[in-house]
């Protein structure tokens, strides 16, 4: 069982066509079929069920699935393995980090690290933080520098490297600007702009006022932080922002509550051999 053809079961499985998933493997789609053919003779059974243009696993694939996706991830750890033992820094480095602290954290980091090893070849993604621990638990991703998650991830290794203060604020033509201090309660009687539900940071300040046992007029939600910042400052709801993104476009309220706080750090899959790459960005950002 050759790790092509694994690989080109694989691509079919995920895009549901042999001409996507030669696409993605910069092969002909003949050479798809004849890796799936080779694949299914030496398995003894079919992978795939063929109605009209709608291909789907059989039985069997979707028992070969998970064990392919294993095999593939034990190879690659051992190359790598075999790569560090040269202690060269070189290579791909799969790395994803949400919007905001690939804006306003990793540039420094992004800068020092490609001068000290222009030899590593950065694939860096743009993702939520929720997607990003996703691909880190399934091998997709070697790393990601995010939000962390309010609770431990079995498998994954999680180093937390910033605290992001949030902020709570609003417009300075909102109600609520002129108010010198505020409670919980009182921001429940105006709509608010959040991040997306279900989001780690939304999580957080749920959180917060759901042990106050209180509820939140979500007015609009968004991933993009930047985004939630516009909506607030042209007065669609008071909203909690990074420390860093507050500007005079915004006024920053007192809430008689302590403040709340966003773990932002680096995670790693545990039972994953790190690339050289990876060694050396951790020490960057830890440094």
């Amino acid at each position: 069982m050759d790790t092509q053809s694994l690989q080109a079961f694989l691509a079919v499985a995920e895009t549901q066509s042999f001409s996507r998933a030669a696409e993605q493997l910069y092969l002909t789609q003949p050479a798809v079929s004849k890796r799936i053919a080779t694949l299914e003779s030496l398995v003894g059974t079919r992978l795939f069920d063929r109605i009209g243009r709608r291909i789907s696993l059989t039985e069997a694939g979707h028992l070969l699935l998970p064990q392919a996706k294993r095999i593939l991830l034990a190879v690659e750890d051992s190359r790598r393995a075999l790569a560090n033992l040269s202690g060269q820094v070189g290579g791909q480095l799969t790395l994803a980090t949400s919007h905001h602290i690939g804006l306003h954290r990793l540039p420094p980091v992004l800068k020092n690290y490609t001068q000290r090893h222009p030899e590593v070849e950065l694939d860096l993604h743009f993702l939520d933080s929720e997607f990003a621990y996703q691909g880190v638990q399934d091998g997709t991703l070697e790393m990601a520098v995010v939000t962390l998650a309010p609770h431990p991830v079995e498998q994954l290794n999680v180093v937390n490297l910033w605290h992001d203060r949030l902020c709570f604020v609003c417009a300075p033509d909102h109600p609520l600007a002129q108010a010198a201090i505020l409670s919980l309660e009182a921001l429940c009687h105006y709509k608010c702009v959040l991040p997306s539900a279900k989001t780690f940071t939304r999580t957080l300040i749920e959180q917060r006022f759901a042990k106050a046992g209180l509820s939140l007029q979500v007015s609009m939600a968004t991933n993009y932080l930047e985004t939630l910042k516009m909506m607030c400052s042209v007065g669609l709801g008071w909203s909690l922002l990074p420390e860093g993104m507050i500007n005079s476009e915004l006024v920053e309220l007192k809430i008689d509550t302590p403040p709340i706080y966003r773990p932002l750090g680096y995670l790693v899959h545990t039972n994953r051999t790190l690339s050289n790459a990876a060694i050396k960005m951790i020490e960057a950002l830890e440094g």
